[in-house]
């Protein structure tokens, strides 16, 4: 049996792509990749360090309710940093790009950094501990 395979990509369901894809382009610094409305959804999608993270909107279907992490599903999306130096740069982008956030939580696991997208789906930038 081969090693159990990387993550090609992640995907999360927002209620408006619109507004969703602007705040994705700013917090990632770049344009998508694909953007592609093919009838039954409608997809962006990034390249973030060698994964593809999209956002869908599906047609004819409104969101019911803000993401949460209570629900079965997706728990949250950690984005890695190096070391606690660039999760303190990614705190300090939040915060001028005005994305609400927990601040850095340092736990003997590792450091974190939570926030959340326009669609309450919880993200976070993490980081090893001791770096």
């Amino acid at each position: 049996m081969p090693d159990f395979p990387a993550i090609t990509h992640v995907a999360v369901t927002v209620s408006d792509i619109d507004k969703s894809r602007a705040w994705y382009e700013a917090l990632i610094g770049a344009k998508p990749v694909m953007d592609e409305d093919t009838g039954p959804f409608h997809h962006v999608v990034w390249m973030v360090n060698g994964t593809l993270l999209g956002i869908h909107q599906h047609a004819g279907k409104k969101v019911s309710k803000p993401a949460s992490e209570y629900d079965a599903g997706l728990d949250h999306i950690a984005f890695a940093c190096a070391n606690r130096a660039e999760l303190e740069a990614w705190e300090k982008k939040l915060n001028e790009l005005g994305v609400k956030n927990g601040g850095i939580v340092d736990a003997p696991y590792g450091s974190g950094l939570s926030f959340r997208d326009p669609d309450n789906i919880p993200l976070e930038f993490f980081a090893p501990p001791g770096r």
